[in-house]
Order: structure tokens, then C-alpha cells, then sequence
């Protein structure tokens, strides 16, 4: 089957590489450890010309191949490499935003190879404290491929950053962000909650559970500042295990999290989006604090993507067949 796309997912700390077919399809896909602080730094060369660029060795290492194979091939990529600290900066669209229409504001590069690469765009919140997505709006544009038009919804897309995406009708009308997996990192990694934690051969329910449930009580209303220590303290007090640790913590700070959500949230239709065992976290916590409506989507990025080649004109819509 002959491809029609290369799509880039580009990232603070990995790059994915999709070569799509007709409709979308995955016809093949890669993941390096080249996200845009830690491109590769050997020089070597490209098209004929000794390079030491990190973007172009990276994009080299990620899709040279499939070009050389196919050199006409569009290419387009989201995420942080349309970032200031990027390959080369995509301005920010203004929330509301409809994200179909990202597809008529990419950004083009031209790469060494002669290749242009096109950059979505990201968005940003500029009402109360600023906020701002890149990448989360092409996954939240495939999470919309799938659904009937119209209506509102909540996307989340939990990681580093946790992203929580109201939409209606089609458009980003608001966002929050939530640091909950960089900060689990930083207080497992670095502070002195880490000192008495094991990592766990398996997940630990009932102390997840238990960390949900914490951040829902009444302890919870005084903030995760001081549930936070909690973690050390059943610890301490023989209730938790040096392996119940983690899991709890895990617990309480996602518990945290979904106390920030709208006041409307558990009677609106929630999607997850992201990796699979973080989600199924999230779809457990969700379930614990009574939200009712919540569904797993697959392949966001991908099909976002490719709806946003379509609609820059890209690709044709006859090729889809």
C-alpha cells in the first residue's frame, strides 16, 4: 500500500513517526528518544551536506528512509517543535478556536532534504492566567473525527502536564493544566516523600484508591500542600508500605487534580486520550469520584494529523477511497 502522509508527533523528550495511507492508516510507525532537548549531536550527512543541525539529523533519523523511498511525501508534525525552542516557532491560535481550522494556519519549514514540513500551530488561553497546548489540539481534533458533530464534551489528556479540553461544537472554548505527573516525578524523585518509597512490581489499588479518596475528604479541602505529607506519614505509621507509597501518592495527586475540574464536569461526557496504563488510572479515580460518563479514545494524534493535511490541502480527499 503506497503512503500519502508522513506524520510527526514532536516532543519535549520523544519524536513518533507515522507513515500513513489511504484514509489514515498506519502503515508503519517509530519512536526515538529525539524530542527537541535531546536531539542527536553527531554530524553527518544529509543530502549531500555535512550536518550538525539536531532538527534535521532527528528528522533525518525519523523519516529519512520513507522519503527516499517516496521523496514527494507531505509531511506534518505537532508538538513541541513549533515551539520557541522548537525547529521553528508556530504562533499561538486564541481559544475559541475551532480545531479543523488549524489546518489553514501551519507553519512551513524547509527542510535540508528540500522537504517541507508543516507545523500546526498551537493554542492559548489568554482569559485569567495564561495557558497554553501544543500538540494536546491536533489529538483533541482525531478525538472529534470519531464523534457526531455538535455538543459539549470534556477531553483529557493526561501526562507531565495534564491537559483537561472543554469543547462544544467543535471548538477549544477552554483549558486547564494540571502538573500532576512532572510534580509525582519530583516529589518521588527528589524530596524526602522518595526516601521511604519501592517501586512496586505491580499497581497497588487500594493505596491508589486510598490516595483518591483522601484528596475527596475533608482533609482534602485544606489542599494537596498539606495532604501531601501524608504520603511520609502513613509511611511512618506502618498504614502504608514502602511499595504502597508510590501508588498512593499517585492517588492523591490525581485525586487533587479532578477536584479542579468544572463544577459541571461529572454530568458532561468525559474522553481520556494518551498512553494506556495512565489512563486506565485516571478512568479508576474518575470512576471513585463519581464521574459517570467516560470513554478511552485511540489513535487521537494520528488521525488529527491527517484531518489537518486534508484540510491544508496536503493530501486529497479523493486519495481517502
Amino acid at each position: 500500500m503506497q503512503a500519502q502522509l508522513i506524520a510527526l508527533d514532536w516532543g519535549t523528550s520523544s519524536l513518533r513517526a507515522y507513515k500513513l495511507g489511504p484514509a489514515g492508516v498506519v502503515l508503519e510507525q517509530r519512536s526515538l528518544a529525539f524530542g527537541i532537548m535531546h536531539l542527536p549531536v553527531e554530524p553527518r550527512d544529509i543530502a549531500g551536506t555535512r550536518c550538525s543541525n539536531g532538527f534535521e539529523l532527528a528528522f533525518d533519523a525519523a523519516c529519512g528512509d520513507w522519503l527516499d523511498a517516496q521523496p514527494t511525501l507531505a509531511v506534518i508534525a505537532c508538538g513541541m517543535v513549533g515551539s520557541a525552542q522548537g525547529w521553528s516557532e508556530a504562533a499561538y491560535r486564541n481559544t475559541p478556536v475551532d480545531v479543523a481550522s488549524l489546518g489553514q494556519a501551519l507553519h512551513r519549514v524547509r527542510s535540508l532534504r528540500g522537504v517541507d514540513v508543516y507545523i500546526v500551530p498551537g493554542v492559548i488561553e489568554q482569559v485569567g492566567l495564561p495557558n497554553v497546548m501544543r500538540g494536546e489540539e491536533t489529538q483533541v481534533l482525531g478525538v472529534l473525527q470519531n464523534l457526531r458533530a455538535g455538543g459539549e464534551l470534556l477531553i483529557g489528556l493526561p501526562g507531565s502536564h495534564s491537559k483537561w479540553v472543554e469543547v462544544a461544537d467543535g471548538c477549544i472554548t477552554h483549558f486547564d493544566t494540571f502538573m500532576t505527573g512532572e510534580l509525582f516525578a519530583v516529589l518521588s524523585k527528589h524530596s524526602i516523600l522518595g526516601r521511604t518509597q519501592k517501586t512496586p512490581e505491580h499497581f497497588q489499588a487500594d493505596a491508589f484508591d486510598r490516595g483518591v479518596q483522601v484528596a475527596r475528604s475533608s482533609d482534602g479541602q485544606r489542599g494537596v500542600l498539606s495532604t501531601l505529607f501524608s504520603a511520609r506519614t502513613l509511611g511512618l505509621t506502618a498504614e502504608l508500605g514502602a511499595e504502597q507509597q508510590p501508588d498512593y501518592l499517585s492517588g492523591l495527586l490525581i485525586g487533587h487534580e479532578l477536584a479542579g475540574l468544572p463544577a459541571g464536569a461529572k454530568h458532561t461526557p468525559i474522553i481520556l486520550v494518551g498512553a494506556a496504563p495512565l489512563c486506565a488510572r485516571y478512568q479508576r479515580a474518575l470512576a471513585l469520584c463519581d464521574f459517570a460518563h467516560v470513554s478511552l479514545a485511540q489513535e487521537a494524534t494520528e488521525r488529527g494529523l491527517w484531518q489537518l493535511a486534508l484540510a491544508a490541502g496536503l493530501i486529497q480527499p479523493a486519495l481517502e477511497a
